[in-house]
């Protein structure tokens, strides 16, 4: 017998762990097989994408795409997490800067940019979690990673010396490490609150339910983003059988890939990608 095969899209609480969400989602729909497509902070709000069944298979696709965010940057007070749930560290008398320069100086953040993963993050370095080592009191060296920020907006001014921002980026930018740096470039310290992820690619937070609310999406909509191929009733079979295939053959596949392959009912078989003058399974999920 075999469980629940989907997608759902999760309105994650303050205070839990993306982990703590996967183990009641688990609980509720009754089976093992559930992941999340990228890790939340705790104190964070907002859409977290989970895979059900053989859709877990297919969170690589979600996990890559661009995310929003909005959240309150306080200038003048830096913490050791970056963020709210951290202790002051240091502070500024920032209570001169305003609201146009704040904005100049996040527009000077948007494009690509190298950031070092902060130690309160979920990276890994030699098997470890930098959160855990951080909670051991071990601060280890980090390698740079290339991000892109494509939009940092600076909407108003919620309270003095407190603005609310909303943050368009790549997978796996830090939005407390941007809160950080826009006060550095201000000229004092900041940090970050109130941190809310609104979309994950196509999936927003108007979609967003509670666990105990969640609803699962077929799995087709994890690889909504990519070019599908739509394949009749023989062809299906040799995609259910993982079988490689011509790309120019009697079913192409246009453009560069990974496709999303349907067969004759609209659901998704398998997920293919370009080999040469072929295509082949990355994933496949059967009919």
């Amino acid at each position: 017998m075999t469980g629940p095969d989907g997608v759902a899209v999760v309105d994650k609480p303050a205070g839990c762990t993306s982990h703590d969400v996967v183990a009641r989602a688990r609980r509720f729909l009754g089976t093992r097989k559930v992941g999340h497509a990228g890790t939340l902070d705790p104190d964070a709000t907002g859409v977290l994408v989970l895979g059900v069944g053989r859709a877990t298979r297919l969170l690589r696709y979600v996990g890559d795409l661009p995310k929003t965010y909005r959240g309150d940057v306080v200038l003048g007070v830096a913490t050791s997490t970056l963020d709210a749930g951290g202790e002051v560290v240091a502070t500024a008398d920032m209570g001169g800067v305003g609201l146009d320069e704040v904005r100049a100086a996040a527009a000077g953040m948007v494009g690509t940019l190298e950031q070092v993963p902060p130690m309160v993050s979920a990276v890994q370095v030699s098997g470890r979690r930098l959160h855990e080592l951080a909670r051991a009191g071990v601060e280890v060296e980090r390698q740079a990673r290339t991000v892109t920020v494509w939009r940092f907006d600076v909407v108003e001014a919620v309270e003095p010396g407190v603005f609310r921002v909303a943050v368009e980026c790549s997978s796996g930018t830090y939005v407390r490490s941007l809160a950080a740096d826009l006060g550095e470039a201000l000229g004092g310290v900041a940090h970050l609150r109130r941190l809310r992820r609104t979309a994950v690619g196509p999936f927003t937070e108007e979609q967003a339910r509670p666990i105990e609310e969640l609803e699962l999406l077929a799995p087709l909509a994890a690889v909504a983003h990519l070019p599908a191929v739509a394949v009749d009733e023989e062809v299906a079979g040799l995609v259910r059988n993982g079988r490689r295939l011509e790309r120019s053959g009697p079913t192409p596949f246009p453009g560069d890939g990974p496709w999303a392959v349907v067969g004759p009912d609209g659901a998704l078989l398998a997920v293919y990608r370009a080999d040469g003058g072929r295509v082949r399974p990355d994933v496949v999920l059967g009919g």
